[in-house]
Order: C-alpha cells, then structure tokens, then sequence
C-alpha cells in the first residue's frame, strides 16, 4: 500500500502539493514506514513504542501489544479514541525525543491542512521549542534532513538558521526558551523539547511563562497541539505539574507518557545504564529511569526575595561618611558573566535592627577583556571610595594583579558560593538585607537548588544551564557586610569587658 501512495504522489506531484493527497490517506505510521517518506529514519523493532505512542497520540487503534504499554507508561486503562491534543512525554535521556518532536512538526507542516483557519496573510507557525541553541541545531538538523527528501523539498520557499517557510502558509520555527520571542504568531503546534531544563535569567519559571505566552496564539485553531517532552529533573516546573495532574487519569484531555530510556530505544546498553548508576544513583535514576529527583529542592522562594526588594530602587548614591563593601565573582570572560555587588551596612533605630542593603550591581556578559572590565569595575568603586574588594577565589593570582594595578587589594573569599547562599539564606528570610530592583538578580536567586549529596551533605548551586553570576555577588557582599557588623560587636564587647 505504502509503494502504491509514493507511485501516485510521483505521478503529479507537480499538480498537487504532497499535503493535498496524503492528508486523506497517510496516517503518521504510514509516512513512518513509507521507505520514500520517513521510513529510512524508523527502521526495525527499536522504534515500536514510539509507534505505540504516535498511534495514541493521533487517535489510530492499538493491538494488545500495544495497550499493555500504554497502559504501563500512562497509568491509565485505555486511550481516547479521538487522541489527544496535549501531552507531556517524559522519557529517559537518549530515548529518541528530538527526532520524534521533528518527525511530529514535519508531519503536521506538510500532511495537514491549515489554511481553513488562516485570515489573510497570516501564516501558521510550528514551533519548536529547545532549551538551549545546541539542542535547538540538532532539532532543525532532523526537520531540514526530513523537508529534504525528493517528495516534499519542493514545498520549502524560504530558509534561514531557524526558520523554514512552506508553500502551503505553514512555517516551522525553532526557538530557544524565552517568553520574548514567542509572542505575536498564530500557532497551530507547539513542540517543547527538554522542558524541564529551560532556564532564563529573565525569569525563574521560565516554562510556565513560555508555555503561558503559546496558548493564547492557539486560540484561534480548533485542532492546534502542543506536545512537551523531557527528562525529569526536580519536582517543581510544567512538567512536574503534569505529571501530578494528569498522569494515570484517564478523564484527563492532557496525557502524561512516562518511560525509561531503553523502553523507548532498546538500543543503548544496559550496561552504560548500570555505569551511569554506579556513578550516581539519583542521578542516573532521573536521566535512563524518567524519575524526578528526590535529592533536588529549591533554595528560596520568589515571596521571600521580593519582600526583602526595594521596589523601584535600581542603585543608591555614595554617601559621605558611609562605609562600604564589595564582592566581585570574576570571569575569563568567554562563558560566564563578571559581576560586581557593592553595599553598606543600614542601622536600625535599635541595635539589632541592622541590614545589610546592596547600593549598586554590575554585570558584564561574555564575552569580554576581563582586563577592561576590571577597569570598568574599580571606576565605580572609586566612586564609593573602596579599596579593597573581596571575591571568588576563581582565578585569583591575575584578578589579584588587575586590582592591584589600580591600587584595590582582591582578597579571596574564605568560604565557598555554596557556603554563602547557605549563611545568606536566613538574613534572606528574617527581612535583614535590603536588595535592589535587579530582575536577573532575582531569578537567579529564584532558581538557585540546593542537592543533597550520598553522603548527606548539602550544596547550593545554579541548575543544568542555569546561571548564577549576579546572585553569588550578591550573597557574597550580604554575607561580607554581616561578617563585619558581627565582628565590630564582638571588639565592642570585648573592649567594654576590658574596661571594666
């Protein structure tokens, strides 16, 4: 039947569009096993659940086979007949996602019909979403590889890096995480890939917000659909709300798909599964076995920072007769950002009314001179007449040197990032800082995880992809500023003692 379709689509393909013909016909298993469609993509046994999956999905009929597995990765007893138009895969790393994500996008650009629900000039938009720009090449990579076959690269009119416009007013977008960018498309698919990773420092819940921006651009048409997919990681974001709110439900229109990563494709060894285990159990648990982290908790909670947030107030003055401080979290100036946190000590009509307040933050992002920018960075603590500035002990022999050139001394931090978010943490909480308006300040922190390692000790850090440059800065100066005030009280206390 397969061979039949592809001689006729050969016969006057320069009549019709493929779409035309094959959106009677062809059901995405079809175009899967086609060998002229997308069948030298999804040879042997090794794709068979993602078939299960994509027969699920597009509402086709199951064998016994195959309701078994769905009823072991969904918790539920059967599926709708209809499909679904919503769904969040969660699915091992390496168990096939990107490639099914642009086998869908292609699907849906080249074998539907979208134009009834088109006004105009507008055009429908398939978006797929990556979490960062490496993985958002890899998708495109597949969704160009799969346009490009003899029976559809006549549809493609226009290409860019991200972008590929069809002959029939659809347009396959890709896109790396950020509500910005998403707003003023009609969407008629959105494909979310490695959701649980998407970080932003513009926001601390940068899923929720993007995936909030899509749905209203999926207003507009009845059958739009949006497909999320990823390895778990903590147990907070979209995904995880999901997965709590959906999974083994079978009333729910939203399908949760949970399933190990040799479940999906038997193909990667057990043994590099059992390595990864011995390597770190809770990790390996997350990336090959679709569990969400246990050992994975926030830091702080966006309530606590924005209390402790001078709404409003994006730097103070120098004042004259102000004591001032400073942390510096150097760069070499290829990937992370170089930052800079000054502040003073704020007293309180009673003396343990005391707050630690940040005046000014710098941030400068890769890349850059390190040289220029410490240049930059001693202008502005000149202008609150600091001479000495205390930072991270990364790379400090030339950071030293640099600020010593300019007569500043650099003195290594006694204690680790991890250590200061956690001394910060309580003044955080107890309303004894006073931080400035800084939005990338304030996601970072938001984002901050402390991870609980084997042998129960506790770390404080930014997540996969995530950043934390301003935040360390920042704790760094809080704690710096607290440190002294204690240790003015303590030779306050002691001179008294000796006086009397």
């Amino acid at each position: 039947m397969a061979a039949a379709h592809s001689k006729a689509r050969r016969a006057d393909q320069e009549q019709r569009p493929p779409m035309v013909e094959a959106a009677a016909v062809l059901s995405i298993i079809d175009v899967c096993q086609d060998p002229d469609l997308f069948g030298p993509w999804f040879k042997g046994q090794s794709w068979a659940a993602w078939f299960v999956f994509l027969r699920v999905m597009f509402g086709l009929p199951l064998d016994e086979a195959g309701l078994q597995l769905f009823q072991a990765c969904t918790g539920r007893s059967a599926p709708s007949p209809s499909g679904y138009l919503e769904a969040s895969l969660i699915i091992g790393r390496r168990g096939g996602k990107s490639l099914i994500l642009a086998l869908i996008a292609t699907y849906l650009a080249c074998f539907f019909d979208w134009r009834p629900f088109l006004t105009g000039g507008e055009r429908g938009t398939i978006m797929v979403i990556a979490a960062d720009r490496r993985q958002a090449t890899v998708i495109f990579r597949y969704l160009r590889e799969m346009l490009g076959i003899p029976l559809l690269a006549g549809m493609i009119q226009r290409e860019t890096a991200d972008t590929l416009e069809l002959n029939n007013g659809v347009t396959i977008e890709i896109q790396t995480a950020s509500f910005r960018t998403i707003r003023g498309r009609t969407v008629v698919a959105a494909l979310a890939d490695e959701l649980a990773f998407w970080m932003s420092d513009d926001s601390a819940n940068p899923d929720v917000e993007i995936l909030g921006a899509i749905k209203p651009a999926m207003a507009t048409i009845p059958k739009a659909l949006m497909l999320k997919a990823s390895s778990p990681y903590a147990r907070r974001g979209a995904l995880w709300a999901d997965y709590r709110k959906h999974y083994a439900k079978d009333e729910s229109t939203t399908l949760v798909w949970v399933a190990s990563t040799r479940r999906m494709n038997p193909c990667v060894p057990q043994s590099f599964i059992d390595a990864a285990y011995e390597d770190d159990p809770a990790s390996a648990a997350a990336e090959y076995d679709a569990q969400f982290r246990t050992d994975v908790e926030g830091y702080v909670t966006r309530e606590a920072i924005e209390a402790v947030t001078s709404v409003g107030v994006f730097e103070r003055p120098f004042i004259t007769g102000q004591k001032y401080f400073a942390f510096c979290d150097p760069s070499g100036g290829a990937a992370d950002s170089m930052t800079l946190a000054i502040g003073h000590l704020e007293r309180g009509k009673i003396e343990s009314d005391k707050t630690a307040a940040v005046d000014a933050i710098r941030e400068r992002r890769a890349p850059f001179s390190p040289e220029n920018v410490v240049d930059e960075f001693v202008q502005l603590l000149q202008i609150y007449k600091i001479t000495a500035v205390t930072g991270d002990r990364y790379g400090s022999n030339w950071v030293s040197e640099r600020f010593r050139i300019h007569g500043v001394r650099y003195e290594p931090a006694e204690k680790p990032k991890s250590d200061l978010y956690k001394d910060v943490l309580p003044a955080i909480n107890s309303g004894q800082v006073d931080f400035l308006d800084h939005p990338r300040m304030t996601a970072q922190f938001c984002s901050l995880e402390r991870r609980t390692a084997r042998g129960g000790r506790d770390s404080i850090d930014h997540p996969p992809h995530g950043r934390d440059d301003i935040a360390n800065a920042v704790a760094g100066l809080c704690c710096l500023i607290r440190a002294d005030s204690n240790a003015t009280k303590t030779r306050f206390i002691h001179l008294d003692y000796m006086g009397r």
